[in-house]
């Protein structure tokens, strides 16, 4: 394999595409994400990974209940709310159909399903942080949809 394989063979690692959504005292955030991982099963722990500029990643750190929507090939339409990013203070949640669960977190209706979850830790191995989270709760919107899986050109870009 040469150097200029590398990239494009890292970005063969399939991954799913997510939501990480949270609400902090009243401002509805959150991102697309595409590195997200169970990690444990006692605890339930999953990790994702999460840049310091994205919306709600002060909340997430503090503590706050936040919740990891799992979009279905059904139905995606809202990923282009979170795609290039929003203005602070501009919440794609006012355009998408939602409901919060009683941890807290937010629910996209759209998505296959859902996990609340909250804070265990984080290291920063690179350009991105990686969590660690518990799993508290979780809501199911579409047991039969299949997760939409994204497989990226190059292992150097999104």
């Amino acid at each position: 394999m040469t150097n200029t394989d590398i990239p494009v063979a890292v970005g063969h690692i399939p991954s799913g595409l997510f939501i990480v959504a949270v609400d902090h005292d009243g401002q509805k955030d959150g991102y697309l994400a595409s590195w997200v991982q169970q990690v444990s099963f006692k605890p339930l722990l999953v990790s994702f990974t999460i840049k310091s500029d994205r919306p709600g990643y002060e909340a997430i750190k503090s503590g706050e209940v936040f919740t990891i929507n799992i979009v279905g090939e059904h139905e995606s339409q809202y990923l282009r709310h979170f795609w290039s990013g929003y203005a602070p203070g501009q919440s794609p949640f006012t355009q998408i159909e939602h409901t919060t669960t009683s941890n807290g977190g937010l629910v996209i209706n759209g998505a296959k399903s859902a996990i609340d979850c909250k804070f265990v830790s984080i290291s920063k191995p690179g350009d991105h942080e990686v969590v660690i989270a518990e799993v508290v709760g979780s809501t199911i919107n579409n047991q039969e949809a299949k997760p939409k899986v994204h497989i990226r050109k190059s292992g150097l870009d999104y």
